[in-house]
């Protein structure tokens, strides 16, 4: 099942509230939260106050984005803030099986990012522990950068171990998506997309709504019910 996750990292922060209601009315389920500590990555984001926050006012699915060292340090208290998913960087993980079972523990889903020159076999011990993997199209810190089309053979090969297993993990690619490469990811396997500069630059709920086109339109491409 495809999903759009828009990324507040590229909303308007003074009309967060009503970007994320029109969120909402053009029919998304996800929205996608990143939090960047500064040290793992260049920039400083957003953090539990503000997640507190947007839980209490809104049903939407929080997919929650740590690009933060040590990060199990924080998984309880981002559990505790209403993220129904936290995604972990293996980069930044001493013991990553360890922090995937503590996020599992706090009854929340558990996903792992790669960033873009990460090989995919740092998952070969721990993918039955994931309800999905994020993989970087960008090298993270900053929005708006473009997307790496590199990536797109990685994103391949990803879905290409997945499948065998039979499993539900999602692929979830952040960085550089729009109208002009959202083809390449959904082609290679991608199936949640995260998406800032390209929602929440313009009209917001016409922007969605293009994008679930797009997954309509390869949903038939494919031969699969849209």
């Amino acid at each position: 099942m495809y999903q759009l996750s828009p990324s507040i990292l590229g909303a308007d922060f003074y009309n967060l509230e009503k970007q994320i209601e029109q969120v909402e009315k053009a029919g998304c389920k996800w929205l996608h939260i990143d939090v960047m500590d500064g040290m793992f990555v260049p920039s400083i984001s957003i953090g539990m106050p503000v997640i507190r926050s947007i839980r209490k006012n809104t049903p939407l699915f929080l997919d929650v984005h740590l690009m933060v060292e040590k990060p199990e340090r924080y998984i309880k208290e981002f559990s505790g803030c209403g993220a129904d998913m936290i995604t972990v960087h293996a980069e930044a993980c001493t013991h990553l099986d360890r922090t995937l079972t503590m996020i599992h523990e706090c009854g929340v889903k558990a996903g792992v990012a790669l960033n873009p020159a990460t090989p995919l076999n740092t998952l070969d011990y721990i993918l039955d522990k994931v309800d999905m993997v994020l993989l970087m199209t960008v090298n993270p810190g900053f929005g708006g950068q473009k997307y790496i089309s590199s990536v797109t053979s990685k994103i391949r090969k990803l879905r290409e171990k997945i499948n065998p297993l039979k499993s539900e993990v999602d692929i979830e690619v952040d960085g550089g998506i729009n109208f002009d490469t959202i083809d390449s990811v959904l082609e290679a396997g991608a199936n949640v997309i995260v998406a800032g500069s390209a929602v929440f630059h313009g009209d917001i709920v016409d922007n969605i709504q293009k994008f679930q086109e797009q997954f309509g339109r390869y949903d038939r491409k494919a031969g699969k019910l849209s």
